[in-house]
């Protein structure tokens, strides 16, 4: 149960801000910020799911390319057998292939950062949408696009947009204060953002999040952990 806070420019010439916070079973091994795939995507740095050799975030820095994937429900009646891993569709994206027609997945929103701008792509088992992001600043989880049903977006989108985001080097840190005012809330909170979802049926807690700054030719992230699966603790050292 990823969450994702995207600041889209009102210009095209100002780069694109990310923090995404990703949710896994911290007993799924994972790779941290990194080449992992030197043969098949070359230049693509990303954060690779170890079992399934797939990407939860992937960039392009020398293309300016940045995709970052949250799981959705989903309504498919395809069986488990047929159905491939979530990751590779990240790698696609980073590479600037976007998913199309009727991915081979379970659900899935798509956040991609682009030259051309950024956007939300949606699967639900049935049908792929597409929702362009206006300037502005955005929360993704795993409905839709600024879902005011989902209690962490209405808790928390306001704060973030009144954040104030600058270009200084450590732009995100206003961001990060958020984040710290909202671990005040237990993780286990609907409204939490650092979460554990094991109370919903999911093995799932917080574990990590990357930053990243997305220009025209260019796109600088950043990566850290949590000490603890689903608490703040002492926060975040993004590096």
């Amino acid at each position: 149960m990823c969450t994702v806070i995207i600041r889209v420019p009102e210009s095209a010439g100002e780069p694109t801000r990310v923090l995404a916070i990703r949710d896994e079973d911290p007993a799924r091994p994972w790779n941290p910020l990194g080449r992992w795939w030197p043969e098949a995507h070359d230049g693509v740095i990303g954060v690779r799911d170890a079992r399934a050799g797939g990407a939860w975030l992937a960039a392009d820095p020398d293309a300016g390319r940045l995709a970052v994937l949250l799981n959705r429900a989903d309504v498919t009646d395809r069986p488990e057998s047929e159905l491939l891993s979530r990751g590779g569709i990240v790698l696609d994206s980073a590479a600037g292939r976007s998913p199309a027609a009727d991915p081979r997945t379970h659900g899935f929103n798509l956040v991609e950062v682009d030259a051309d701008g950024a956007r939300v792509l949606t699967w639900d088992g049935v049908s792929l949408t597409m929702t362009g992001l206006e300037p502005g600043t955005h929360m993704i989880a795993h409905d839709d696009v600024d879902d005011p049903s989902t209690p962490r977006i209405a808790a928390w989108l306001d704060a973030f947009r009144d954040a104030p985001v600058s270009d200084q080097d450590r732009w995100w840190m206003p961001w990060v204060d958020v984040l710290e005012r909202s671990s005040a809330l237990e993780s286990t909170d609907d409204r939490a953002i650092i979460r554990d979802n094991r109370p919903y049926g999911y093995p799932t807690l917080s574990l990590l999040a990357c930053v990243a700054s997305v220009g025209r030719d260019e796109v600088d992230v950043r990566y850290g952990e949590l000490r603890e699966p689903g608490h703040w603790g002492t926060g975040l050292d993004l590096a």
